[in-house]
């Protein structure tokens, strides 16, 4: 295993679920499935050829990973029923642009 891997699904499992009990101690279950099923925007993989290239970096290049998906994650931020599934794609978009950078 090479670090890269372990940061990138430390950031993809674990600082998700230390941050949904931590900040939301009641709800911490159904905050961390949110934060799990963010992870289905990885489906836009499958428009790619080939579908995983392990030099290839994800943001703007998978069309849910983009600068625009983004801008519109920023804006669920607003409404109180997407703002948890907004932060957590941001989250996600986050940890993809730091796996480019390792």
């Amino acid at each position: 295993m090479t670090l890269k891997f372990i940061i990138h699904y430390s950031l993809h499992f674990l600082v998700p679920f230390l941050f949904s009990y931590f900040f939301f101690k009641e709800n911490w279950k159904k905050v961390y499935l949110i934060f799990l099923a963010s992870m289905l925007i990885d489906m836009d993989h499958l428009l790619a050829n080939p579908i995983f290239d392990s030099n290839r970096c994800s943001i703007n290049f998978h069309p849910l990973h983009t600068y625009y998906a983004a801008i519109v994650y920023v804006f669920g931020l607003f409404f109180r029923k997407t703002h948890i599934l907004s932060f957590a794609l941001l989250f996600h978009l986050l940890t993809d642009f730091i796996d480019c950078y390792l």
